[in-house]
C-alpha cells in the first residue's frame, strides 16, 4: 500500500490542510516507528504501524474545524469514522480500524450514549497493539499547535478532561511503547 497515493487522492490541493495533515501524521508515525524500534518483543508491524499513522487523519477534510482549516459540515468527532469509511471503499479495512479508534484513548459505546456523541452507539476502542500505539502516539501531537510535542504527564493531563478510565489506560500504553 502506498499511503502517499491515497493522500494524494482525498487532499489534491497542496494547500495548508494537506501541509498540517501531512506534519501531523509524520510526527504520529515517527513515533510510532520509533516504538517499533525500541520494543522488537512486541512483534508490532512496522510497515502497517507507519501506513496507518500516515492516514490516521485522513476524514478531518470533512469536518467544520476552520482553525486547522477544515471548511466540512461534519463535526470533527466523526473524523475518524469517514476516515473509516474512505479506507474501507479503498480496501484497507484494518487501516479503517485505526482511524475509527484513535479517538482519546477509544470510545466506548456507553460514553457514546452518555455524552450524545453523533456516533453510531457502539465500541471504538484500540484492540490490537497496532491501533493501541497509534492512538498512543497522537496524543503528543495537536493539530492546533502543530510544533509543540507534549510530554508524557502533559499528554496524560491533556486527557484528564474525559474522565480518569482513558488517563489510566494512556499511562498504561506508556509503560508499554516507551
Amino acid at each position: 500500500m502506498d499511503y502517499k497515493i491515497l493522500i494524494d487522492k482525498y487532499y489534491p490541493e497542496d494547500d495548508d490542510l494537506k501541509a498540517l495533515l501531512m506534519k501531523h501524521s509524520r510526527q504520529v508515525a515517527d513515533k510510532c516507528i520509533l516504538a517499533c524500534e525500541r520494543h522488537p518483543e512486541l512483534q508490532l508491524d512496522r510497515a502497517f504501524v507507519e501506513e496507518a499513522a500516515m492516514l490516521h487523519d485522513i476524514g478531518i477534510r470533512w469536518c467544520h474545524a476552520p482553525g486547522i482549516f477544515c471548511e466540512g459540515e461534519e463535526p470533527y468527532i466523526r473524523h475518524g469514522l469517514i476516515g473509516g469509511e474512505i479506507l474501507r471503499k479503498e480496501g484497507f479495512p484494518q487501516h479503517a480500524r485505526v482511524c475509527e479508534r484513535h479517538t482519546g484513548t477509544g470510545l466506548m459505546r456507553e460514553q457514546i450514549i452518555r455524552q450524545n456523541l453523533p456516533l453510531p452507539e457502539e465500541d471504538f476502542t484500540p484492540e490490537t497493539l497496532e491501533e493501541q500505539l497509534v492512538c498512543y502516539a497522537d496524543k503528543f501531537f495537536s493539530k492546533s499547535h502543530p510544533d509543540r510535542v507534549l510530554s508524557v504527564a502533559d499528554a496524560a493531563r491533556s486527557l484528564e478532561k474525559f474522565g480518569h478510565e482513558g488517563v489510566e489506560k494512556f499511562l498504561e500504553w506508556a509503560k508499554k511503547f516507551e
